[in-house]
């Protein structure tokens, strides 16, 4: 017969157990087996999707995977100060050409890609928040002998404006994709677009410019692209312009337009997530900046 110190730790067990769903702050849509089992094999595919670049043996004495924090705090003190601009001429062979911004560009492979195989010519600029995938990205892209690429290392919601307002060319093209989705409500102030970087986004792009917003949580997806068609004045969903980009019922982009996976997409595709992605392209010129800096922190104070 179980003890009764013993029968009380089972009971426990048993009533956190049964209580864990509820401490979950959200639900992802039902995988199945196989594809649950298939994101194991992530690596693999991520892998295998950026093959063409080679990457792993040009970072053969700092290993190839990082450990890093998933989850960065962006209203920590240590990332309140705006980042300066770098000299463009020293990171880009021609700083006139269109520049396309990919706002949390992760490990790079993204932007990197998209720089040795893109038919346009274009520079590319990644801002990201952790430095160590910042420093390994600018391993890879000074290894590969380009000068279209490069990253920065930056808290995208305060610098922004600061760095792209400086380049000499035209903002053709803003990425966001699949930033990392703060889940908890007192946490959501913590997401990337808020409505200074909406903002500035806005102001910053050219007439004619895109952004593109996706997530593999339709939660995120949704905020960001509440945020945008509040803009109506200024931008139009792309379906309305390019019958090439097609949508579904609901206003999301039935294929990813840029021709390449992100390696949150693979992930979330091999878990057998749908990706959520919106395209709003500028066709009327802003007048004027709708929230300041000031306007934007007492926004946040009263979350």
């Amino acid at each position: 017969m179980a003890s009764p110190a013993t029968a009380m730790a089972s009971a426990s067990l048993c009533c956190r157990l049964v209580r864990l769903p509820l401490l979950v702050p959200y639900t992802r849509r039902p995988s199945p087996i196989s594809t649950r089992c298939s994101a194991a094999q992530s690596p693999d595919a991520v892998d295998r999707e950026y093959a063409d670049l080679n990457l792993r043996p040009l970072y053969p004495n700092r290993g190839h995977h990082l450990r890093i924090r998933q989850h960065v705090n962006p209203l920590s003190s240590s990332f309140s100060e705006p980042t300066e601009p770098p000299e463009w001429k020293e990171v880009f062979e021609d700083p006139l050409l269109p520049l396309m911004v990919d706002i949390g560009c992760g490990s790079g492979r993204f932007l990197i890609w998209l720089a040795k195989n893109s038919g346009e010519r274009r520079n590319f600029l990644g801002l990201e928040i952790r430095q160590k995938l910042v420093e390994r990205s600018q391993f890879w892209v000074t290894e590969l002998g380009l000068r279209n690429v490069y990253f920065m290392f930056a808290n995208a919601t305060v610098s922004f404006n600061q760095i792209v307002s400086s380049y000499p060319g035209p903002l053709s093209l803003v990425s966001i994709l699949c930033p990392d989705p703060h889940f908890k409500k007192r946490h959501h102030k913590r997401r990337v677009l808020q409505p200074q970087l909406v903002d500035s986004i806005t102001k910053n792009l050219c007439l004619g410019g895109r952004v593109l917003l996706q997530s593999d949580v339709l939660e995120v997806a949704a905020d960001m692209r509440e945020r945008f068609d509040g803009y109506s004045d200024v931008f139009e969903h792309v379906d309305c312009i390019d019958k090439d980009l097609r949508c579904d019922n609901e206003g999301w982009l039935l294929e990813n337009p840029m021709g390449i996976r992100t390696e949150r997409e693979v992930h979330a595709e091999l878990e057998g997530a749908t990706i959520y992605r919106r395209m709003y392209q500028k066709t009327r010129v802003v007048s004027h900046q709708r929230c300041s800096s000031v306007q934007w922190t007492r926004e946040l104070s009263k979350q």
